[in-house]
């Protein structure tokens, strides 16, 4: 995508109604790792593709592996106090965590190779076989849409979370 935030659409979908095995913070910020690549081509002026190595399930999946290890490192303390503050239940552990990254990775990879056709998504074997798939209107309103019912969703999902809560207490 060209911008970034188009991911956080599929990925929060995605992750709100899986939130029991997947890490919704790493899920959705995996999105976020595979795009430093194209943003350091061009902060950069790099000689080097936007769609590289980082757009590859084999790279891609190695790098939302690592972020997936960083995070449970660095920083699931403070997505714990960030998902109880939204009112989501989180258990971290570094195989959700890892997972979560890889998956959203490939999340990110899949919906670019549908768009951009210089992209090797299975390399080391060269080529796109994804591209054109659906059409790249079609992956924006996918994402686009997909943004609209996780706010939606999320509100439903928070309130039932604080009555879940509320009867659980003395």
């Amino acid at each position: 995508m060209p911008f970034t935030p188009y991911h956080f659409g599929p990925a929060a979908l995605i992750g709100l109604p899986l939130k029991k095995w997947l890490d919704i913070p790493v899920f959705v910020l995996a999105n976020v790792a595979i795009d430093l690549e194209p943003g350091a081509v061009m902060v950069f002026n790099l000689d080097y593709p936007l769609h590289g190595y980082f757009h590859t399930f084999l790279v891609g999946g190695l790098v939302g592996v690592v972020w997936g290890i960083i995070a449970y490192i660095l920083f699931r303390r403070a997505f714990a106090f960030l998902m109880r503050f939204f009112r989501l239940p989180y258990q971290p552990t570094l195989l959700n965590m890892t997972l979560s990254g890889l998956f959203g990775a490939w999340l990110h990879i899949l919906f670019d190779a549908v768009v951009y056709k210089e992209m090797n998504p299975f390399w080391p074997m060269l080529g796109n076989p994804l591209h054109a798939i659906v059409r790249y209107q079609t992956v924006f309103l996918i994402c686009e849409v997909s943004l609209i019912a996780a706010v939606v969703i999320y509100p439903a999902l928070a309130w039932h979370n604080y009555r879940k809560a509320g009867k659980s207490s003395p």
